[in-house]
């Protein structure tokens, strides 16, 4: 017996026709993919400036033009007296100051000058007999007692500022002060880079004790001396 088949039921027909319109609408698609084109939005602004609202600004003037004063007016005139000629006046006479072979010639003595004494400031390094610290009156190198004595001094009463130190400030004092001629210490001045600083360096200074002055000529000056006073934290 013989199958008889439903020609309805036959699935492969036509079906070269579906696959070749299925590879059209899929071809199809794949150009519109690649061929599909975007464009960043694009916002028109005016950026141009207006030159002339800038040209019109008004400066207001922060300098104001004084006028000068008006010159003085001139100087009166004179009043010149008319005199009659029958008046008469006293002439002046005017004597002659040179001096005639008759007249004595006065011998003067020897004119003493007194000297002023003024008050120089000579050098530390400069001057002939340096002031003396007390304790040097003994050695040889008197300037070099004095360099290590005061170096001693500077050590002995020196002491940190807490302010400075919690500021964490530390740097060179340049100290300058003059030996006057009595022997103490005057005209301190100090230099730094905190005020702190300078304030001990000046009570370091303020302690040095009354020295033996320095001598020019064998006359007693002023003699400065400047010595930095380094501050540095540990």
């Amino acid at each position: 017996m013989e199958p008889k088949k439903n020609p309805k039921a036959d699935l492969t027909k036509n079906s070269s026709l579906y696959f070749v319109i299925g590879l059209f609408v899929v071809m199809l698609f794949t150009f519109v993919a690649f061929e599909w084109k975007t464009y960043d939005e694009v916002n028109d602004y005016d950026i141009s400036m207006n030159v002339d609202d800038l040209l019109d600004e008004e400066v207001p003037m922060t300098e104001q033009i004084k006028t000068p004063p008006p010159p003085p007016p001139p100087a009166a005139p004179e009043i010149i007296e008319v005199v009659e000629d029958e008046e008469e006046v006293e002439e002046t006479v005017i004597e002659s100051t040179e001096t005639s072979q008759e007249e004595e010639i006065v011998e003067v003595d020897d004119v003493v000058v007194d000297e002023i004494e003024e008050d120089v400031d000579v050098p530390f390094a400069v001057i002939e007999d340096v002031p003396v610290f007390p304790g040097c009156e003994n050695e040889s190198d008197k300037r070099a007692c004095f360099n290590k004595m005061i170096q001693k001094h500077i050590g002995k009463n020196f002491r940190y500022p807490e302010i400075a130190q919690e500021m964490g400030v530390q740097g060179r004092v340049s100290v300058m002060f003059v030996i006057q001629k009595d022997g103490s210490i005057g005209n301190v001045r100090m230099r730094g880079p905190d005020k702190n600083l300078e304030k001990e360096a000046a009570r370091i200074i303020s302690k040095l004790p009354k020295m033996t002055p320095g001598k020019q000529r064998g006359r007693a000056v002023r003699v400065p001396f400047s010595i930095p006073i380094n501050f540095k934290l540990q």
